[in-house]
Order: structure tokens, then C-alpha cells, then sequence
């Protein structure tokens, strides 16, 4: 048992995998984990840009390293595992963030939703099983899910009336909506190996492509009146990485200013 309690928020010693680490949440997800001592591993498709992600991070005083994965070739996902295997020996927190956006409204190609389909049910799903059952084997571990209040509510047309902007979305509100029931599922079927395995379901993430009119009218709609900052989510992932909840599974919080208790 830890001494203090704050002790127990803390990542050192725990290596910890996150998916699409370089976009928008991935980024602050990844900064999180490093400053609360994690070993931080972060994948992307792009190779290429490996030297300058990590460098990145570096400019933050941030050790973390970039690993090419590509969770759409489902036939090179249990490569990950070797992966760690060999550059950690182990993983202990996977964070399952990487999602596929394919389609762009309501009437876009069927086969831009079956590409999606691919990458966040498909491959989230194996990539899960994978580093699931490599933490079963250890007896303990925690996956955390990263969702979206898209997941929890349907869509507001009023928030887009008039916009460019669009959130008419189907597939992504599909996905996101099955994630936090697998998230129950993975809970349930790992619970016994003290694997345990939740979601956090953020809302808006106010970024310079949001109009003033959209940042206004999203800002109504929460209890704390505002969009999310870039910060925001640190707390969270920390909490549910680090030992701070190990007798938390099969929940789903949302971050979202109050937008889903409203």
C-alpha cells in the first residue's frame, strides 16, 4: 500500500501504449502520462515523422517514443506486442485512441463506413485481445477507452444550423457508441486477471478551426460554459492509468463541462 495517497497517481515504472498518439487527444494524453513518470510509447502510421514527433515532446522535457503500427492492417496487429516485448518487456496501460474519421455526412459512401468499421471496431477490437491477454498472463493492467460524448447522445442539429461544420457524422456516433459497452465487456471478461478496462468520453475540444458562432453555441449547451481545453483530459487519463484506480472497471466518464448531465 502506498504511503500517500498522491504516490498512487503515479506512472513510474509503468510503461504505457497509446494509439494515434500525435493527433489532437493522443498528444495530451501522451504529455500526461510522461509527466506522471510513465514510460510512454506512442504509435503512428507515418514512420517518417517519427524524429520529429519525439522531438517534439523533447522540446517538453518528455521522453516518449514513437512505434509504426497501422491498426487498419489487421493482419499486423499482434506485432505490437513483440513490439513492447522487446523495447519495454512488458505494457502495462494501453490506451486505445486511435479512431479512423472516413466519412464526412449522413450519405457518404458505404465503403467509407466499412473502412472505419475497420479501424475502430475490427482493429480496436484485436488490438485489445492482443495487449488484453499479454496483461491477463501478468495479472494485472488497465485499458482505457477513449470515447466521446458522440458515443453517449445523439447528434444536436442546432449546434451546426447555418455552419459550414457538419456532426451529422454516423459512423463515428456508432463507434463510440459500441466502445463503451466493449468497454464493459473487456472489463468483465479480464476482470478476474485484475486487468481492468474503462473509457473516458470527452466533449468539444475548442481548437482555431472552431467559429466564434459554433464556440458560442456549444459553450451554452455545458454547465461550465465552455468548450475543452487542451489540459483537460490530463487528470483522467492519470487517474485511471495509475494504481490512484485500481478498484475502478467497466466505467465510462465523460469530460465534457456537464454537455451530457445538462
Amino acid at each position: 500500500m502506498n504511503s500517500h495517497v498522491l504516490n498512487s497517481f503515479s506512472l513510474a515504472g509503468k510503461s504505457v501504449l497509446i494509439t494515434g498518439g500525435a493527433g489532437l487527444y493522443g498528444r495530451q494524453i501522451a504529455i500526461a502520462c510522461a509527466q506522471a513518470g510513465g514510460d510512454v510509447f506512442i504509435t503512428s502510421r507515418e514512420e517518417s515523422r517519427f524524429k520529429e514527433i519525439e522531438a517534439d515532446f523533447y522540446k517538453l522535457g518528455l521522453n516518449v517514443q514513437a512505434i509504426q503500427f497501422d491498426q487498419e492492417q489487421l493482419d499486423t496487429i499482434a506485432d505490437i506486442r513483440e513490439k513492447m516485448e522487446a523495447l519495454a518487456g512488458k505494457c502495462d496501460v494501453l490506451v486505445n485512441n486511435a479512431v479512423a474519421r472516413t466519412m464526412s455526412h449522413f450519405n457518404s459512401p458505404l465503403d467509407a463506413f466499412a473502412r472505419s468499421m475497420a479501424v475502430n471496431a475490427t482493429g480496436l477490437f484485436e488490438l485489445t485481445r492482443v495487449i488484453g491477454d499479454w496483461m491477463a498472463e501478468k495479472g494485472r493492467g488497465s485499458i482505457i477507452n477513449i470515447g466521446s460524448i458522440q458515443g453517449m447522445v445523439g447528434p444536436d442539429p442546432s449546434l451546426y444550423e447555418g455552419l459550414s461544420s457538419n456532426g451529422m457524422i454516423p459512423d463515428y456516433f456508432f463507434h463510440k457508441g459500441g466502445m463503451i459497452n466493449f468497454t464493459r465487456f473487456i472489463a468483465s471478461y479480464y476482470g478476474a486477471k485484475q486487468v481492468r478496462c474503462n473509457c473516458i468520453s470527452p466533449g468539444g475540444y475548442q481548437t482555431e478551426k472552431n467559429t466564434a458562432e459554433f464556440v458560442e453555441r456549444y459553450n451554452a449547451k455545458t454547465m461550465l460554459g465552455r468548450m475543452a481545453k487542451a489540459d483537460d483530459i490530463w487528470g483522467p487519463i492519470v487517474f485511471l492509468a495509475s494504481d490512484a484506480s485500481l478498484y475502478v472497471t467497466g466505467t465510462n466518464l465523460p469530460v465534457d463541462g456537464g454537455y451530457t448531465a445538462k
